[in-house]
């Protein structure tokens, strides 16, 4: 199907353009809401040709896996069409649970909201915008680090020069600005003026709080980072928290403005009585919690005992997915970013990374035995979506075939810890998160053993992943689970 094709089948098989509310994207996903919930038609909407997975566990709401790349052309299409993207009523009810029947178990688990989950999705959703500058930042900042080793005397040919400053500004960009990004997106997310989130954000990184910190006795001259008040003092968790109580001043004195001084009066006044609580009181709370992640990852992520490192490793990728599948995940992105704004690297993603590995090694062991029982169904799916495993998206494998069977799922996960335990051994470090299989390889070159032997370690921990995902599947699931799948 052409991309105006599969749009217009996806949107016939919810219900109709009547039936739409609105329609977005994530980096995989066509996100719709819908008026009446019962028009969607989850069984032919999955044997759509191009549509690799279906999300429908929330009353009119529903995911159609289709891709990255694909998901945007789609999105693109509906917004042509005149349906809203609307951020508010397009992240409402997201959800990376499942409804499959053979996992019943985790869906259970992953419908009952609390407080605590609802905090970590919304902490992914803010986020979801961004993944692509910060995969297009990491992956930049990988290749530089890669000229820098292997031609050490870049800086005396012009073009090598400019290629390495080139990399340089697009992950500088990114990096430099992250918590302007996160505190537009977080406004757009509570409802605030988006320019003046990403204000507050932008405030949070000036040389003005070092003065305000000195002035009012929170700064450590000796010290500068140890400081409980200092510029870029609690990165992005002070920028969300601030955001949101942003919003709530601002909502409040737009209900109390007059309209014909509102425009002026509004923003100048949300941003002042904002500044007050956000740089002395969130700013030093939030710098001691980022100060307390990035200790407990040292202690256990960048262990000097090899063993803490490999169990961390092993535990990381096994349970990974799992997480996924109830929601949970949102939280580490978070902890990515704490990271990466105190070390300029990530210890946990690479680990992380290695459960898609461990589904490709599963789906291997799958397709075989599926050809053996002559299951053409199922080899079908698995020899469209073991490509894309390969390169790193891994929601076609994990919604087209681990997770519906069920154990699969598992024993991919338990497959893909040995390989988070090696790269945990050998201290492998990413620039970003995002990209993993062999499209995160030019972002796995931070860590102590030089970018090159990083990568290296890497690809030996797909390896590892491939294989024990494999032998676990080959073993753990008999063929007539397969010939029934």
């Amino acid at each position: 199907m052409t991309n105006q094709e599969l749009s217009s089948k996806i949107l016939e098989l919810v219900g109709g353009r009547g039936n739409v509310n609105s329609a977005t994207n994530c980096m995989t996903r066509v996100r719709i809401h819908v008026k009446d919930d019962g028009a969607i038609q989850d069984a032919a909407l999955k044997n759509v040709e191009g549509v690799l997975g279906l999300v429908h566990d929330n009353p009119g709401y529903v995911e159609v896996v289709v891709g990255p790349g694909k998901c945007r052309k789609v999105a693109d299409i509906y917004k042509d069409m005149g349906i809203p993207v609307s951020a508010e009523s397009g992240d409402a009810g997201v959800s990376a649970s499942s409804d499959w029947k053979a996992n019943k178990a985790a869906i259970k688990g992953a419908q009952k909201e609390s407080k605590i989950k609802s905090m970590l999705k919304t902490l992914g959703e803010i986020f979801v915008p961004l993944i692509p500058g910060v995969i297009a930042a990491g992956i930049c900042s990988g290749l530089a680090t890669l000229l820098a080793q292997a031609v050490p005397t870049y800086a005396e040919n012009s073009v090598l020069a400019i290629i390495y400053n080139l990399l340089s500004l697009i992950n500088t960009a990114f990096m430099t600005y992250i918590t302007a990004w996160a505190g537009y997106r977080a406004a757009e997310k509570f409802g605030g003026t988006p320019i003046l989130g990403g204000m507050v954000g932008m405030i949070t990184t000036l040389g003005n709080i070092d003065a305000i910190s000195k002035i009012v006795g929170l700064y450590n001259e000796a010290q500068p980072l140890d400081a409980i008040l200092r510029a870029g003092r609690g990165g992005v968790l002070a920028v969300i928290i601030g955001v949101w109580v942003m919003c709530k001043i601002e909502k409040a004195i737009r209900s109390k403005m007059p309209d014909a001084v509102d425009i002026c009066f509004t923003p100048i006044l949300t941003l002042i009585i904002t500044l007050i609580p956000y740089i002395l009181i969130v700013m030093p709370i939030t710098g001691l919690i980022s100060t307390g992640l990035c200790k407990v990852v040292e202690l256990v992520a960048m262990s000097t005992n090899p063993v803490v490192r490999m169990v961390a490793g092993y535990l990381g990728a096994a349970l990974f997915l799992p997480m996924v599948a109830m929601g949970m995940h949102h939280g580490l992105v978070a902890l990515y970013t704490v990271q990466l704004e105190a070390f300029g690297y990530v210890t946990l993603y690479p680990a992380l990374a290695m459960a898609g590995a461990g589904q490709v090694g599963a789906a291997i062991a799958l397709f075989i035995k599926a050809r053996k029982v002559r299951n053409q169904r199922l080899e079908s799916v698995i020899g469209g979506a073991l490509p894309a495993g390969i390169l790193g998206v891994g929601e076609p494998l994990i919604y087209g075939v681990t997770l519906p069977m069920g154990k699969p799922f598992f024993t991919a996960g338990l497959g893909a810890g040995f390989g988070g335990a090696f790269v945990m051994l050998m201290q492998v470090a990413a620039t970003t998160w995002g990209p993993s299989g062999l499209l995160g390889i030019f972002v796995m070159t931070a860590g102590p053993n030089g970018a090159a032997m990083s990568i290296v370690y890497f690809l030996i921990g797909l390896v590892i992943s491939y294989i024990m995902g494999f032998i676990l599947t080959w073993f753990g699931i008999k063929e007539q689970d397969v010939a029934a799948a």
